[in-house]
């Protein structure tokens, strides 16, 4: 048992439509080459995803990330320091950021938010850091991806005070159905990771069923939260595929439905070019 929790799921049949895994951390993933980016996408691709947007968590990542979107045409990138990291947010880093950020094959800032879980930032700096992503996102015109944990209620206040950017996406959502219809309400789009299968996740579970077709994602957040049965294995952006299946046993929908759903909706927050083959 020791070992096969070490060892990654299988890569599960090939979706009937290509989907986008909307957030993952290729480099977490053990990717360092542009020759390794391409394998785990290749494998990706085996299980029908087909794109995937490479997530930053500090100016390292936040480099490699924007490079690693260039090896490849079927990787995009976020860029933004996580607000774990926020307890020293220099200007010579928000300048970087912003500069990232500004590239063709960014798409979103993020991911950005609060974390209230850990307390390795207070939660005015965590706040301060929030607010500088919104402006900087609408400046530049790119969706905002947030990180929202143990924090549902200042992050929405904040977004509400400061005027959130056109698209926002609260990546791995983590709210029950209340905080789902919140954030329908005004306009985001909620992003599953493998969590929404996990059997004792009743609350996420009602949020799934509760989101219109076109104001949610998929994504793995790889190499973390595997989906079940698979849960403390590694995770890879192929997993997506299983959280799909998940889905459309969630929302009672076809499996065709779901992933034509999440495809578009990435298209079009992204502004990915349009694929319309599985």
């Amino acid at each position: 048992m020791g070992a096969e929790k070490k060892e990654l799921p299988p890569v599960p049949d090939r979706l009937p439509v290509s989907v986008v895994d909307a957030h993952t951390h290729l480099d977490a993933c053990g990717a360092v080459t542009a020759a390794d980016v391409t394998a785990v996408v290749d494998r990706a691709e085996r299980a029908g995803v087909s794109r995937v947007i490479t997530v930053a968590d500090d100016l390292a990542a936040a480099r490699w990330a924007a490079q690693a979107s260039t090896w490849d045409p079927r990787v995009w990138a976020a860029v933004a320091i996580h607000p774990t990291r926020t307890k020293e947010f220099s200007e010579a880093e928000k300048s970087e950021v912003e500069s990232l950020a500004k590239e063709s094959r960014v798409v979103a800032v993020g991911e950005t938010g609060l974390d209230y879980y850990w307390d390795y930032s207070p939660h005015d700096a965590q706040q301060d850091a929030f607010r500088w992503h919104i402006d900087l996102a609408k400046r530049i015109g790119k969706p905002l991806m947030i990180h929202d944990r143990d924090a549902h209620d200042d992050v929405l206040r904040i977004l509400e005070e400061e005027g959130a950017p056109e698209q926002v996406v609260f990546h791995c959502f983590s709210g029950d159905e209340h905080i789902a219809r919140r954030c329908v309400d005004a306009g985001y789009v909620l992003s599953f990771a493998g969590t929404v299968s996990f059997r004792n996740a009743r609350g996420l579970h009602e949020a799934a069923r509760i989101v219109p077709a076109d104001q949610y994602l998929v994504e793995t957040d790889a190499p973390f939260l595997t989906p079940h049965p698979f849960r403390g294995r590694p995770n890879e952006p192929y997993c997506a595929a299983y959280t799909v299946r998940h889905l459309a046993t969630l929302r009672g929908e076809a499996v065709h439905e779901v992933a034509e759903s999440v495809r578009k909706t990435a298209e079009r927050v992204f502004r990915l070019p349009t694929v319309t083959a599985g």
